[in-house]
């Protein structure tokens, strides 16, 4: 799907989409559970499918009561299914269902067999192989498919901290579910912890009280319950930051619904968009909001003063090599942006010219390029809009209330 969208400021009130990183981590704190729990304000986007068809593969049972409350009945901590014959896990495009599932299955099912589409497959599995090799884990990738097989066992559990959080959630989902008490250390400094607050937030909400000790490297994690909850996803910081850069290429924008109180790590958009708004080069390391850089990259375009993203190399693993696409975004719209092996450095310009970007299969992508159509002298066209519907699937018609001109969605 091609959009065509005409220059104009954007105006008008939002309320971003719940939190896709906090849905997934309910739902899956849910299908643990033993009982019924009730999650509200989740949005079907095309990730949060995924999660939702992986927690039916575990053996728990799903329905929706209303357009975005979701009634789960949990297994327990093991898969009814649990036997000779390992379930299979479709996580679609969704890297933080498959890192989040592949320890879970494993404790809750003695194994899986998980397949994706896109690049998903090709996301780097290492700190966990690096673990199954020391514990005993049979795992093979091949084909895009990958199997895993074995009892996890309760102890300690080592990996870096620089590669991503996603594997400290999965484990501190699954550690829970075995037979004795375990702790995690991180071997280097945790990045994006706020990912992992997030996690220990969701799982006190289920009755599992995770210790964190020496500054996020050591988690103590109990054996015990999932017990059942009710709870609602927050409106999400990662989608409310494209309206910010929207705001900040004159846009008008009134951002509702956002929890200032939020774990989330992304809220840091409020400060890091007063910082850019200063004049002069700078440099923003953002290892721990490495999500941010689409619309920071966007604000960076039309600043005064050259704009240095740092720590970024892990973007290159998205659903697009996402320090190049970016790159290739502004500079199709006539920006000046250049990618470093784990870096992007973008010079600011007085404005955009508008031109053809392709949306790289990457929803971040297209949204960013968007809401830079607001800056442009002349038509942008986007290919590949629909890239949207991975992550937030309503963001053209919150644009088009907002005034903005897209043609084709």
């Amino acid at each position: 799907m091609d959009v065509r969208i005409n220059p104009g400021p954007l105006r008008g009130t939002v309320t971003p989409p719940p939190s896709k990183s906090m849905a997934h981590r309910l739902l899956i704190a849910a299908a643990l559970a033993e009982g019924i729990s009730t999650v509200r304000n989740v949005a079907l986007s095309q990730d949060i499918e995924a999660t939702l068809r992986c927690i039916t593969a575990l053996g728990c049972r799903w329905e929706q009561t209303e357009p975005d409350v979701v009634r789960i009945r949990g297994v327990g901590g093991i898969s009814a299914g649990r036997g000779d014959e390992l379930p299979h896990f479709d996580c679609g495009e969704s890297g933080s269902t498959l890192r989040f599932l592949i320890p879970i299955a494993l404790a809750a099912a003695g194994g899986g067999v998980f397949t994706g589409r896109g690049r998903l497959m090709d996301r780097p599995q290492k700190p966990y192989f690096d673990l199954f090799d020391e514990k005993g884990i049979f795992y093979r990738l091949e084909d895009g498919v990958l199997t895993v097989r074995g009892l996890l066992p309760s102890g300690e559990y080592r990996l870096p901290g620089n590669v991503s959080s996603q594997f400290f959630t999965g484990l501190l989902f699954a550690l829970p579910l075995l037979g004795g008490d375990s702790t995690i250390v991180s071997t280097t400094a945790l990045e994006s912890s706020n990912y992992i607050a997030m996690t220990t937030e969701v799982l006190r909400t289920a009755g599992v009280q995770v210790s964190v000790q020496s500054g996020w490297r050591r988690f103590q994690v109990p054996s015990g319950r999932f017990m059942p909850f009710a709870a609602a996803v927050e409106a999400d910081w990662s989608q409310a930051a494209f309206w910010y850069a929207a705001n900040f290429l004159d846009g008008r924008v009134n951002i509702q619904g956002l929890s200032p109180c939020s774990a989330q790590g992304d809220k840091a958009i409020i400060t890091l968009s007063r910082h850019l708004a200063r004049p002069g080069d700078t440099e923003i390391d953002v290892s721990g909001c490495p999500d941010l850089v689409p619309p920071l990259a966007v604000m960076a375009a039309v600043r005064q003063g050259t704009t240095h993203l740092t720590n970024a190399a892990r973007l290159r693993l998205k659903e697009s090599d996402r320090l190049k696409t970016t790159a290739a975004m502004l500079n199709a719209l006539g920006g000046r942006a250049e990618e470093g092996a784990d870096s992007l450095t973008i010079h600011g310009v007085p404005q955009l010219a508008g031109g053809t970007v392709g949306g790289a299969n990457d929803h971040r992508i297209v949204m960013a390029a968007s809401v830079a159509a607001a800056r442009c002298a002349g038509p942008v066209t986007i290919r590949g809009a629909e890239a949207v519907g991975k992550s937030y699937p309503s963001f053209f018609k919150d644009y088009w209330a907002l005034g903005g001109d897209a043609n084709g969605v």
